[in-house]
């Protein structure tokens, strides 16, 4: 169940803009592809995009590699379908020059050169606006009308961004800020206002993905507080990789002190009709203080998240690892705690 709020409470009624952040390993992509499938499942039609180039989306969802124009990649239940788009900062800025500038085939001229790779490395600001432009362009796009569903690019419920993880998450987020002292007026400069503006706005969210694990937790209390200072809204906060508790809880105290009684163990293990030795018995009881010690530690970090009084999900680790059925029940997951 989500935390802190009941499942209507937590449905992010109005926003358009779900931005997906975590540390690295806690599934942050596998989380916002789920998301994305779940707010496909309620009819929606969702746009999931990725900005770091490594095609996580594909991957998660055993597709072909996203390119830089919109790709369906899923169909859902009631109609709904997720689009795929990986954005490259090279691509947008041809496009956005010949959007500005019209420079047309001038561009490719530029590219040849090799003024298009040092623009977007040497200004990682104005690469950072580049790239959230393209997401921001399609938040904003409106339905479109009849008879020009095939000639316009289509429009998005929902827009799911795979962002960078939260330890540059913030900085990437914070255009206006980056692009301060290198455009203080033209078109890149108002392209950041806008989109500051729409990043501020009720319409986006900022979701932190973690594991009940010291360093992730850590990195999720610091991204909260550094979004909160720039004024970004933040969303909810999904545990992700929840394995389930093996031992009763009466029984959990014991086992970390290495006080379980022997002789039971064993008798339990003979009434089940496994053979028992020494070594079996004793490897039992070090994997019961293992899984004790686990749990007790895993409660620690989830008091942590719940301190951040932000909705909070959780997410089942998958045996399976993560393919597309296992994304199915991940997003099946959060629908069911409200999130989507």
């Amino acid at each position: 169940m989500a935390g802190n709020a009941s499942a209507r409470d937590t449905d992010w009624e109005g926003v358009r803009l779900h931005i997906v952040t975590g540390k690295g390993g806690t599934g942050k992509t596998t989380v916002a592809a789920a998301l994305a499938l779940a707010l496909a499942d309620q009819g929606q039609r969702v746009l999931l995009a990725e900005v770091e180039g490594r095609q996580g989306i594909s991957q998660t969802f055993d597709v072909a590699p996203l390119a830089a124009t919109e790709a369906r990649i899923a169909h859902a239940e009631n109609g709904g379908e997720v689009f795929g788009l990986a954005v490259d900062a090279k691509a947008a800025l041809l496009e956005y020059l010949q959007i500005f500038y019209k420079l047309g085939r001038a561009g490719s001229v530029l590219e040849r050169f090799g003024a298009i790779d040092f623009a977007t490395t040497i200004a990682p600001g104005v690469r950072d606006v580049l790239l959230i432009g393209k997401v921001y362009e399609a938040v904003r796009r409106r339905r479109e009308p009849r008879g020009r569903a095939h000639k316009e690019p289509p429009h998005y419920d929902a827009v799911v961004l795979d962002a960078p993880p939260t330890g540059r998450v913030v900085r990437f987020l914070n255009v206006n800020h980056e692009v301060a002292d290198l455009a203080r007026v033209g078109p890149i400069r108002s392209q950041a206002d806008s989109i500051t503006t729409l990043l501020r706005s009720p319409q986006t969210v900022v979701h932190v993905v973690t594991l009940l694990e010291e360093m992730p937790v850590q990195e999720t209390v610091d991204a909260v507080h550094d979004l909160r200072a720039a004024r970004l809204p933040v969303g909810g906060v999904v545990i992700n990789q929840v394995r389930d508790e093996a031992l009763p809880e009466k029984a959990l105290v014991p086992a970390a002190n290495g006080g379980l009684p022997r002789d039971e163990v064993a008798a339990e293990l003979a009434r089940a009709g496994v053979k028992v030795t020494d070594a079996l018995v004793d490897g039992l009881l070090v994997e019961a203080a293992d899984h004790a010690a686990r749990v007790a530690l895993e409660r620690q970090e989830a008091q942590s998240v719940l301190a951040l009084k932000r909705p909070t999900y959780r997410l089942p680790a998958l045996p399976e690892g993560v393919e597309p059925a296992g994304v199915r029940v991940l997003a099946d997951a959060l629908a069911a705690q409200g999130m989507a």
